[in-house]
């Protein structure tokens, strides 16, 4: 509050100035006045002594008598010195002698003194006053004369002073007043109009109008201060709206994503595949939120890598596809390449996909890294996890409960046959026994021989064949996956070979149903069982991979292959093989080795609600 320019100290410098003026108006008003005090009276004076100086000269020259009723001369000589000396007269003439008031007053009294007074008292009483003292007389009164108009005039100018003095502080109080009421209209007036308009305008949400006041004073700092106010408040208001718009966006994709979560809770637990069951709804739900894209993967206790099962955006088909005709998740590379990816300015959420002691598997979501991802997004992707979670469980149950049903439906199966039928051909082949004992001689005994030995071959055969089937339906997967049963397959048969056998296993997760892996397995097992028993083998492999659209399992030995005539007599493997090979909707080709040995390989495409057209499974 130093500067002169400040609101305060310019109305205290106006209101120093008013009152300066007074006081210096009134302080010359004042000596002015005491200046001219006692004119008046001495101007009086001075005026009786022009007529007391002629009353003594007709008293002087009048008769004798008149001394005696007027007194002598010298009394009434004195008793006018008396006036002219009179402090009335006196207080009116300044102390300095040089002062021209001074010097006439002592020619008055030199005049007086010296010639006068001395010329009246020696004049003889009663006679004629002589030409001298008339004429001393004369210039006695015109001496006085003359000091009565100097006090007049003086006392005229000093008036004259004061009603200048007056007139100069009138108008300089004036200007001061008018400096003042210019100064409050421009400085005060004018920007309390513009604050009050201001407040105003912010009342009714109006924060474009500005004051905009130069200067550094008290309503040039409130104005600034207004100024920055509404400023901030049109920020304010600004971010409020945006968060209100944001909030807003936000609860109608937060709604719209609880639609499609609803919707796609449906579709989970009413698909059983996972691929073509969420990759639709996850698309939808980046589109919502902004994000992607998101890939699914399934974790197996038994691998030590979780293994990808569903993907929102890919340049090539996965893998694990098994509906060639669907494009759901392939992408352009050029599309491939804006979204959010590492090293692509995106981050990743990992979210866990389990249940109550176990992990299932993780939801790997990306999203751009100048957005972020909003608590209620996350949120949403948590609850979608958790319907994940719930569907993958219940999936795999539904596949253990299909798998044990499956073999309990199997052994009973078994069951069945083994007390039916397998009693019936084994009594039919005690009697075919019975029937050689009997020592029957004709002529049709090479017939009976010939037709008995049919009979033995033909339930020989059907025996064998109905071992087979028991063994099949006997066969259970007491295992949580095809790659477990498999690797416990492997583990029998290298300790019925005396070395290790070769498997190589990629086949995704859920690939197969129960009944197709029963099959693959059975498959497995019986070229196995070929290359153990009847091929001489030391070495074997296995290859089961998925190739998009099919699964192909290959089994490689390095034993005397086949024979020139093809499959040997009473062995019914390979045909059923064959069989198990056209239930699963595909074929089995077996063949020589150029290197030696036998090759089996089993070709199929998995059964799914998206089915592969079947001339696709020849390729």
């Amino acid at each position: 509050m130093k500067s002169s320019s400040l609101l305060v100290n310019r109305i205290a410098i106006v209101v120093c100035a008013i009152a300066l003026t007074s006081i210096v108006c009134m302080a010359t008003t004042l000596a002015v006045s005491k200046s001219i005090e006692g004119n008046a009276t001495a101007i009086n004076l001075a005026g009786a002594l022009r007529m007391g100086a002629f009353r003594l000269l007709a008293h002087a020259a009048g008769p004798e008598d008149s001394h005696t009723q007027g007194g002598s001369i010298k009394d009434l000589a004195t008793v006018y010195e008396s006036n002219l000396t009179d402090s009335g007269i006196t207080v009116a003439i300044p102390d300095s002698d040089d002062h021209p008031l001074a010097k006439q007053y002592r020619a008055i009294r030199t005049s007086w003194e010296q010639t006068l007074r001395p010329g009246l008292e020696t004049h003889p009483q009663g006679s004629p006053v002589h030409a001298d003292m008339l004429a001393a007389t004369e210039n006695y009164v015109s001496l006085v004369n003359q000091l009565v108009t100097m006090l007049e005039r003086r006392t005229e100018a000093r008036i004259g002073l004061l009603h200048l003095i007056q007139i100069i502080s009138l108008a300089f109080s004036i200007l001061i007043i008018i400096a003042l009421f210019l100064d409050l209209r421009n400085r005060v007036l004018k920007p309390l109009r513009k604050l009050v308009s201001i407040a105003i305008a912010v009342g009714e949400q109006d924060f474009s109008r500005k004051a905009n006041l130069q200067g550094s004073d008290e309503l040039a700092q409130l104005g600034s201060a207004f100024d920055q106010m509404s400023s901030e408040l049109a920020l304010t208001y600004y971010e409020l709206e945006e968060r209100a718009r944001s909030k807003t966006e936000e609860l109608e994709k937060s709604h719209a994503a609880l639609q499609l979560l609803h919707v796609a809770s449906r579709n989970l637990f009413a698909n059983h595949d996972l691929c073509s069951g969420a990759v639709p709804m996850l698309q939808e739900l980046e589109q919502l939120l902004g994000i992607g894209p998101i890939l699914l993967y399934l974790h197996d206790k038994r691998s030590a890598d979780p293994v990808q099962a569903v993907t929102t955006a890919s340049t090539e088909r996965p893998f694990y596809c098994r509906d060639h005709h669907c494009n759901a998740c392939l992408v352009t590379p050029e599309v491939y390449d804006e979204l959010p990816t590492e090293g692509h300015d995106g981050r990743r959420l990992l979210l866990p996909i389990r249940i109550p002691g176990s992990l299932l598997g993780t939801l790997e979501v990306w999203y751009p890294a100048d957005k972020g991802l909003s608590d209620t997004a996350r949120g949403l992707l948590e609850t979608l996890s958790d319907q994940l979670a719930t569907a993958i469980f219940l999936e795999r149950q539904i596949t253990e409960e299909q798998q044990l049903t499956l073999a309990e439906e199997r052994t009973v199966i078994a069951r069945e046959l083994h007390d039916s039928l397998a009693q019936s051909l084994s009594y039919l082949k005690m009697q075919v026994a019975r029937l050689r004992r009997l020592n029957i001689e004709s002529d049709q005994k090479g017939a009976h021989n010939a037709i008995l030995e049919e009979l033995s071959t033909g339930l020989n055969s059907a025996y064998r064949q109905l071992r087979e089937l028991l063994a099949t339906f006997r066969l259970k997967l007491d295992t949580p996956d095809l790659a477990t049963a498999l690797r416990k397959t492997i583990d029998e048969f290298s300790e019925r070979l005396g070395k290790p056998v070769g498997l190589y296993y990629n086949l995704p997760p859920q690939a197969l149903s129960p009944n197709e892996e029963v099959h693959t397995l059975q498959i497995v097992r019986e070229g196995l069982a070929n290359a153990v028993k009847h091929a001489d083998a030391t070495e074997i492999h296995i290859d089961v991979v998925f190739e998009s659209p099919q699964v192909k399992v290959k089994i490689r030995d390095n034993g005397k292959g086949l024979p020139g005539g093809g499959q040997p007599a009473n062995h019914y493997g390979l045909i059923i093989m064959q069989d198990r090979a056209r239930t699963l909707g595909g074929q089995v080709a077996v063949q020589n080795r150029d290197e030696g040995g036998v090759e089996v390989i089993l070709t199929f495409v998995p059964k799914s609600r998206h089915l592969i057209p079947t001339e696709m499974s020849g390729t």
